[in-house]
């Protein structure tokens, strides 16, 4: 599968694995995953490794879509803050979403338990836009310390040079709990310890329906059909093309990348390290690679289209960041579509046999990966902490499949509008 919006870094740098089998045929297994990206991966290997016989089917490569070409930011926790989650859902469904989605860190457990190489640093910082959110910053480092012991450091404009050479910002909280890495290294390394554990992988597989007249769902594939126990639709921003009702559950917003030439003062660009993500709608996030570039997310498009030229798209906002380096030469452009849900927190659920995960709306570089090993807990019949994550509330976006997503562009236009307005 060719795809144009993948002139991405990571392409270009990604670790080899051994091609995937060629198997075309028919097929019997316990559990049949669809999607190759961080939740199909996790739910495989974990499955393989309580005993399952896996078949994982990708229409494109390992990593493939947002999982491959993701800013590589690893923020705990999800797009609502605890206290939203405290004050919407109560002190005890806190507690439980706080221990999985800022303490369980799955990640981190997978590099090290297959030493996955993946450019692994600690450190991120969230950059207030306005003093407005860095006092909202603070109160909730504040609750964080006071409520759970959670540790962060509040960093005041006039300590941001530590972490950014930047004057735009107004402040903001270092969480050494974060950090960033090579994404599409990280994929790889789950396909390859997943491959040991006795995961038959098959790219270049579309599977476009799962047929569940029975208790033993089964996948359609372009070259197969996959009679299972278990499927696990991890298709995000694809969920429509398998499932179309929960495809109503969100929209694509297209997302772009940049990775300038190696830069010569890139550590004094970050002198930290960490990545970045500042408190905008629509935010820029940024961090250096381990060969020292900068790698800069900024914009988003709400057309499917591409535009002609990504790193002309992306630079102004670069250079409003970092004039000094306004003229850098960039390297690499690429993008890709990111499944958000109406509220902003993840759409989990089971439905018989077939279990699903998507809408991570641009937050699931670290909640991906537990959401696969949850599913395969489940499957192996302990579903409490899955059952935390699938209690989340979700709406279908209102408008059907032909309003659905110009009404949903206008009410994101409206919040980016309000960035502009500061």
């Amino acid at each position: 599968m060719t795809d144009p919006l993948n002139h991405s870094y990571y392409a270009a740098t990604a670790h080899e694995r051994r091609p995937c089998s060629d198997v075309r045929g028919d097929a019997r297994c316990d559990v049949a995953v669809i999607g190759g990206g961080f939740t199909g991966l996790s739910a495989a290997l974990a499955c393989a490794e309580r005993g399952f016989s896996v078949i994982l089917v990708e229409a494109g490569f390992v990593g493939f879509g947002a999982s491959g070409r993701n800013g590589g930011q690893l923020i705990p926790g999800l797009r609502w803050t605890a206290s939203e989650l405290e004050e919407e859902f109560g002190r005890e469904r806190t507690d439980a979403l706080f221990d999985l989605c800022w303490r369980d860190n799955r990640v981190m457990a997978r590099i090290a338990k297959h030493g996955i190489k993946c450019d692994l640093k600690a450190g991120h910082l969230e950059a207030a836009w306005t003093p407005r959110d860095f006092d909202a910053m603070r109160r909730e480092a504040d609750y964080l310390a006071a409520r759970f012991g959670y540790k962060s450091e509040i960093v005041e404009k006039a300590d941001m040079a530590a972490h950014i050479a930047t004057p735009l910002y107004h402040g903001g909280i270092y969480d050494p709990q974060g950090g960033h890495f090579h994404p599409l290294n990280y994929a790889v390394g789950l396909a390859l310890a997943a491959e040991k554990a006795g995961v038959d992988i098959r790219e270049s597989h579309r599977a476009y329906q799962i047929e569940q007249a029975t208790d033993s769902p089964r996948v359609i594939t372009d070259w197969s059909e996959i009679d299972a126990r278990y499927v696990i639709d991890a298709t995000d921003s694809w969920i429509g093309q398998v499932e179309p009702d929960l495809g109503r559950y969100t929209v694509p917003i297209m997302n772009y990348n940049i990775a300038t030439a190696p830069l010569p003062n890139a550590d004094a660009l970050l002198p930290s390290d960490a990545a970045v993500a500042d408190s905008r709608f629509v935010l820029n996030y940024f961090r250096l690679s381990a060969d020292k570039r900068l790698i800069f997310g900024g914009g988003e498009r709400y057309s499917q289209t591409p535009p002609r030229d990504i790193a002309a798209f992306v630079r102004p906002f670069m250079a409003q960041v970092f004039p000094q380096i306004a003229d850098a030469p960039i390297d690499y452009g690429w993008g890709g579509a990111v499944a958000v849900t109406m509220n902003r927190l993840p759409h989990i659920g089971r439905r018989g046999n077939v279990f699903f995960a998507h809408g991570f709306s641009g937050h699931g570089a670290l909640v991906t990966t537990l959401a696969g090993e949850l599913i395969a807990e489940a499957m192996a019949g302990t579903a409490e902490r899955f059952d935390v994550l699938a209690s989340l509330p979700s709406k279908p976006f209102p408008g059907g499949k032909w309003l659905r997503q110009p009404l949903a562009t206008l009410g994101l236009l409206y919040y980016a509008m309000k960035d502009r307005l500061g």
